[in-house]
């Protein structure tokens, strides 16, 4: 069984994209995307983006469709990867746009060299793995780079680095959504 994904914005405007039907996996709704990419509007075009854990690859998508160079995609399931490759190639994307890695974000972040300008960290909730991939991620953030976090909690309650300025904050139903710059002294 497949569940379907709408882009909101950019050159893929209203693409449904078709994703795997898993536990946890829950694309960031419509409406918190919008949000988003409004707070990234001038910051997506041209940016090197990180997909921690891309799932439907609902954010992935949607930058590149608002015209990111390049972005990384990191999805440890299988069957959710064979989705996302597959989605790749509906939309003709250049391999040189987007690389997807199957994996753990732990073992992929391991192999990343790159320093990017928008990293989304949005794990599955019930991991709780926001603190350890904010830490291992927080080396390849490029200083006065974006880092988006969706939770279901209070975002004062995640340990987030220290070098995480919290820019913008917002709430739909359950879902916590927060925008930190890095900010280096």
């Amino acid at each position: 069984m497949k569940n379907q994904l709408r882009i909101i914005g950019g050159e893929w405007k209203r693409r449904q994209l078709a994703f795997a039907s898993i536990e946890g996996l829950r694309p960031t709704p419509d409406r918190v995307r919008e949000t988003l990419f409004n707070w990234l509007m001038w910051d997506v075009q041209n940016a090197k983006v990180l997909d921690l854990c891309s799932g439907s690859g609902a954010l992935a998508f949607e930058a590149l469709s608002r015209g990111a160079a390049h972005v990384v995609m990191i999805e440890p399931n299988r069957t959710q990867a064979q989705f996302l490759q597959q989605n790749l190639e509906l939309l003709r994307v250049n391999k040189s746009k987007a690389q997807l890695k199957v994996s753990t974000a732990q073992h992929a972040l391991a192999t990343l060299k790159d320093q990017f300008d928008l990293v989304f960290l949005d794990p599955p909730y019930s991991l709780d793995l926001w603190e350890e991939l904010a830490g291992l991620a927080d080396p390849l953030i490029a200083a006065q780079g974006l880092i988006y976090v969706e939770a279901d909690r209070d975002l004062n309650l995640l340990k987030l680095p220290q070098t995480w300025q919290k820019v913008k904050e917002s709430k739909a139903g359950t879902v916590r959504a927060g925008l930190y710059q890095k900010i280096v002294v």
